[in-house]
């Protein structure tokens, strides 16, 4: 079991779906948890709340708008008032498909600045504390698109394998921080297949449209094409994941992008 009592958590897009996942998985296990995410004042509340029943000794909300430099530091010097973040989860994200040649130019700017420049400002201004402490992870949401390519989807990608880049560089930086007892400073990336959360909503409504209004029949055709275990995974399971790259025991393990996509990526 991996104890995380003393340590604080800054998880981005924390409100619902895969981000909301890995807060709880490290509230149960004894975390503070930084709570950032779209939400209204009582969804953050109710949010902190939930976090708090499971486990968190403390939840707190904290309002950051990830296409915006100035705001971000905002944020995480308030988060290193509140006594920093041992253990940071880029998992905010956002997603658009469109054809190169009919994407809009905002939305380019906007994956970007969200899926990719957020994560490089967050980690600038957090890693150097968890080098002074010797225990840091840094745990950035990927995607398998940022390790394959798909149609339609050329800022997420293109912000996706950026992350695993950027995470791999960090991860050189810092792999000789800190020590094996103490845990070191590790950055690894996550990178789930299709996973059952609202940024895939879209996908599955235009494939059961084409199927009659059929959901079922629109998800099995959206995994038969890419998915071989034909199985979605769940928020839960890449908390769980999450959790485990916290441990201790996991301080060689960085610089890694963990594919969990039923087999997508091994074609």
């Amino acid at each position: 079991m991996t104890d995380l009592t003393g340590k604080t958590a800054l998880v981005t897009g924390s409100v619902q779906g895969i981000g909301l996942a890995i807060a709880k998985e490290l509230a149960k296990a004894g975390a503070r948890i930084a709570v950032h995410g779209l939400a209204t004042e009582e969804e953050a509340a109710a949010t902190c709340r939930h976090l708090e029943e499971v486990g968190a000794p403390e939840a707190r909300f904290f309002a950051g708008d990830l296409r915006d430099p100035v705001a971000i530091d905002t944020m995480m010097s308030e988060i290193e008032g509140w006594g920093g973040a041992d253990i940071l989860v880029n998992n905010a994200g956002i997603q658009h498909t469109a054809s190169l040649a009919e994407m809009p130019a905002e939305k380019w700017d906007a994956i970007l600045a969200i899926n990719l420049s957020a994560a490089f400002h967050t980690m600038q201004k957090s890693m150097p504390a968890m080098a002074e402490r010797g225990y840091g992870r840094v745990i950035n949401i990927a995607s398998v698109h940022g390790l394959v390519a798909s149609k339609e989807k050329a800022p997420y990608c293109a912000a996706k394998f950026g992350l695993v880049g950027l995470s791999r560089v960090a991860a050189l930086e810092y792999a000789n921080k800190g020590s094996k007892s103490a845990g070191g400073v590790t950055v690894n990336c996550i990178c789930p297949g299709w996973t059952e959360t609202a940024i895939i909503e879209p996908q599955i409504e235009a494939r059961a449209a084409a199927h009659g209004g059929d959901r079922d029949a629109g998800i099995a055709e959206l995994l038969s094409e890419k998915q071989p275990s034909q199985r979605t995974s769940d928020p839960s399971e890449i908390g769980a994941l999450a959790l485990w790259l916290c441990n201790p025991v996991a301080h060689n393990i960085t610089g890694t992008s963990i594919p969990v996509d039923g087999g997508w990526t091994a074609q």
